[in-house]
């Protein structure tokens, strides 16, 4: 193949996800054989990658094997958590983040990787029952610092706090949750994925979202959430075929060899949680794309027979 992935390199991301599955590299669930995935790497990416319009592969590809091997080097374990982070507490925190998260207008990279550091937080650094909204604005200052170009004063998060902390605590939690994760602040968020499959698909987008609600599904690689939400999106909207949809097809099928069923159970807990979305009271998400901006696609009238659609 022309520049970019070389054999040994396709190779080792082939073994990561293999590994981070629970796959055998010797043989994973479809039985085709470890090596095959490696060839069917160089066979398929450089027409997936041409119809997607990436021209300079050799950056292309460095770029998406950071990504892929940063789906393995940071798995999050939730050994630790306090017992009084429940997953319906954990629930109405994220909910909180989120609408916190889209009046500020922040970017989606934003949100993403402030619950990643919320959820690796609460298992390295000790935490109150009290002091849970104040971890929950910190990481979210935290990911601003490090995703967006303006953020807001210290003086304004105590404010949304309505000053029931000072700006020395606020400081001081972003100390110890920075020395906790060791500065490691890096994740590569399903919106990401998808841009890199060639799609802006907004229902996916939103499906995506409506994940970080479950605490099911915390241990899901970013790459099987968005292949999941693809997937989902496509059979709700019923969209006709294109050949960029199909490109990014393509692409993604190359990295989810054996790894079907890990999707299909992500599509099963997206379209549950999106058939009940406007029923819960962690909503923030399904009011959030209900409006025009987003196309009101939590609207979508098929989202509510989501879980028989994927029986048919």
């Amino acid at each position: 193949m022309e520049g970019g992935l070389s054999a040994q390199s396709s190779d080792n991301v082939a073994v990561a996800l293999c590994k981070a599955s629970g796959t055998s590299t010797a043989e994973n669930g479809h039985g085709l054989q470890h090596a095959c995935v490696a060839s069917a790497l160089h066979r398929n990416t450089a027409k997936a990658m041409e119809k997607l319009g990436i021209s300079d592969r050799i950056y292309a590809w460095d770029v998406l094997l950071v990504m892929m091997r940063s789906q393995v080097e940071e798995r999050f374990s939730d050994t630790g958590l306090p017992v009084f982070f429940t997953e319906d507490k954990r629930a109405a925190l994220v909910d909180w983040i989120i609408e916190i998260h889209y009046a500020l207008d922040f970017e989606e990279e934003t949100l993403y990787l402030t619950i990643d550091i919320l959820k690796r937080s609460l298992s390295l650094i000790k935490v109150t029952r009290n002091n849970l909204q104040l971890l929950a604005v910190v990481c979210l200052f935290v990911a601003a610092k490090k995703e967006e170009s303006h953020i807001p004063t210290v003086s304004s998060l105590c404010a949304l706090l309505n000053n029931a902390y000072t700006k020395k605590q606020l400081l001081r939690m972003e100390q110890n949750i920075l020395l906790g994760l060791k500065f490691r602040l890096s994740l590569c968020s399903p919106p990401e994925f998808l841009c890199v499959l060639g799609t802006e698909l907004i229902m996916a987008k939103y499906l995506s979202e409506l994940l970080l609600l479950d605490a099911q599904c915390d241990h899901c690689l970013s790459l099987d959430v968005a292949a999941a939400a693809l997937r989902l999106a496509h059979i709700v909207l019923q969209e006709p075929s294109t050949a960029e949809k199909e490109a990014a097809w393509s692409l993604a099928s190359i990295f989810q060899f054996g790894r079907d069923t890990v999707i299909k159970d992500i599509m099963l807990v997206l379209a549950n949680a999106a058939a009940k979305a406007h029923l819960r009271g962690t909503s923030a998400s399904f009011i959030k794309y209900s409006s025009p901006i987003m196309m009101s696609v939590s609207r979508h009238q098929r989202l509510s027979q989501a879980p028989s659609l994927l029986k048919e």
